[in-house]
């Protein structure tokens, strides 16, 4: 990444993210780090929900015609990441949660409000605030977002609307996923009740949604709304991607990262983590973000455990193809997996061992579930002609800005 492409941040303390190619556009990360991003595909939206978008937003959510850049290997979430090699040997994923009966946003929130921290986080000079949730009261198990989380000298967490601040420990992060874990002393837990993950791969669009947290200093906040999309793309605080994202329109702000996002059983469908907003405004605009219980649920053991999770990666950039379905390449990495494999510039990558691609983020979903070292067949078409390219997939950079730059 140049100077010129480096981040822009606000004053004080609300700190936004531009792309300055599309200086109209930007993404509000709601308590942030400084992180480099890169820009993601577009997710294929329903007709009705582009013709009735006036304004373009941050490439979160849409680009246009804009060429859309990811280093593929980053967004891989779900199911997938357990695949991955780690240095902690087998990991288990946490249980999901089992179905239960639907209740009132008043007995949702007296029944969890008292397992939803406060974070504040001091990192250097500055001090920002987050929001996080307890899954494990015996061992004081917190999980936040790690964006809240990095860089942290010291931090604090206040549980429900108590006054009483009780130190807290990084125990890891993870910024593919941006998810941290937190542990506090087991004893200052008292005998709140942990809250349930869901199967977040049973959401669905229309679903109910609520969001609990501590948005723009306000004592922990409630706001309802649905669940807008399933399998979103957004930008990890890495600059890779993150897929199966859930979008909602209900309200979150800066403060609000790392907090829970539950469904109608009061179970934690995702953790807050972004809003996209137009150019010139801030605030929630109905269009959120939450990353997956699922992947809260395979990477939160791993970090536990100090695991390292090495995800796959191709090294390309890509966009999508107007011409025929697929992700056409823009920009390979000299020397990364896909180079040495003889993907070239303007290739139109429509298969991934098998598996159809007819967006960029197909690319990312279909190698989530293989292996660094593994090899893949990468199927393109290049000036009219179909090839099959075998490539042996790496390990994911810890930035896509490495990857661009190199060591």
């Amino acid at each position: 990444m140049t100077d010129d492409e480096s981040p822009r941040r606000g004053s004080g303390s609300e700190r936004l993210w531009t792309d300055p190619r599309e200086d109209e556009e930007h993404t509000q990360w709601l308590a942030p780090k400084t992180a480099v991003m890169q820009d993601v595909p577009r997710p294929r939206e329903p007709e009705r929900e582009q013709a009735a978008a006036p304004q373009r937003l941050w490439p979160l959510v849409a680009l246009g015609t804009l060429i859309a850049v990811v280093l593929f290997g980053a967004g891989i979430l779900g199911a997938s990441l357990l695949r991955g090699d780690d240095s902690s040997g087998g990991v288990a994923a946490l249980p999901a949660a089992p179905d239960a009966r639907p209740r009132t946003v008043r007995q949702i929130y007296a029944s969890v409000k008292g397992s939803i921290v406060r974070v504040e986080v001091q990192a250097g000079p500055s001090t920002t605030t987050g929001t996080g949730f307890l899954i494990d009261a015996d061992k004081g198990t917190v999980v936040t977002a790690a964006h809240v989380a990095s860089g942290a000298s010291r931090v604090q967490v206040r549980f429900g609307n108590s006054q009483a601040d009780i130190g807290a420990e990084v125990l890891g992060t993870d910024e593919s996923s941006d998810l941290a874990v937190l542990r506090v002393d087991p004893s200052k837990a008292g005998n709140r009740k942990p809250l349930p993950l869901a199967n977040s791969d049973a959401v669905r669009v229309g679903d109910l949604a609520l969001a609990i947290g501590y948005p723009l200093g306000l004592d922990e906040t409630v706001t309802q709304g649905i669940v807008s999309g399933v399998g979103r793309a957004i930008r990890a605080p890495n600059g890779f991607s993150t897929d199966k994202v859930i979008q909602t329109d209900a309200s979150i702000n800066e403060g609000n990262s790392g907090g829970p996002l539950l469904d109608g059983a009061g179970r934690v469908i995702g953790v807050n983590t972004q809003i996209a907003t137009p150019s010139g405004q801030g605030g929630n605009v109905g269009i959120g973000f939450a990353v997956p219980s699922n992947t809260v649920r395979q990477v939160v053991p791993r970090l536990l455990s100090g695991g390292t999770i090495k995800r796959p990666y191709l090294g390309i950039a890509s966009g999508e193809s107007i011409v025929v379905p697929g992700a056409v390449v823009t920009r390979v990495i000299p020397g990364d997996p896909a180079d040495q494999g003889g993907v070239i510039v303007g290739d139109i990558v429509n298969s991934v061992d098998g598996k159809q691609v007819r967006v960029p983020q197909d690319i990312s979903s279909a190698i989530g579930s293989r292996r660094p070292g593994d090899v893949v067949a990468i199927g393109v078409q290049r000036a009219g002609a179909q090839r099959t390219l075998r490539v042996t997939l790496g390990t994911q950079p810890a930035s896509a800005s490495s990857a661009l730059t190199g060591p």
